[in-house]
């Protein structure tokens, strides 16, 4: 198993990583919002790294037998023009994805890509991570809590 920074030859492992990541967001989804539009496997990476690409961020990838088995992306975002006015707005890095198949996890695959992106971050100055977690995923938030992350801000849904 090595981590290492994402190539274009993984694009297609990289796909139906994302994919198998929205399936389960969907298969969990108790307000049925989520869904895996046609589109999706073929638009998503490539949004996705663009992201990266375009917001100084990174994506690692795990690989195995030269196969992506698991990928965590992050970025930095800049914040808004007024966004001084009531924070203090220090730097920071966001994980937009992290996912490792489920063919394989419990193996500290999610560790090591957490903990290269934690590097990453804090190498160009970040003093906070930030990552949204789906509410409805169990697993997610117990993982982020096991590696000292913790809510600082909540959504709330309502249907009407």
């Amino acid at each position: 198993m090595k981590i290492i920074e994402y190539e274009d030859k993984y694009l297609e492992d990289v796909k139906d990583l994302l994919v198998e990541l929205e399936e389960y967001v969907v298969s969990i989804d108790k307000d049925n919002l989520d869904q895996v539009h046609s589109e999706y496997r073929n638009k998503m990476a490539i949004l996705d790294l663009e992201e990266v690409k375009n917001n100084n961020g990174k994506c690692y990838i795990a690989v195995e037998n030269d196969k992506a088995v698991g990928l965590i992306m992050g970025c930095i975002f800049p914040y808004n023009e007024y966004d001084y006015l009531d924070y203090k707005c220090p730097k920071r890095g966001e994980i937009t994805e992290l996912i490792v198949s489920k063919n394989i996890r419990s193996k500290g695959i999610g560790n090591m890509l957490i903990s290269k992106i934690e590097e990453y971050f804090k190498s160009i100055g970040c003093e906070y991570i930030i990552v949204d977690v789906f509410a409805y995923n169990e697993n997610a938030i117990k993982f982020y809590d096991k590696n000292g992350y913790h809510s600082r801000m909540y959504t709330n849904i309502k249907k009407i």
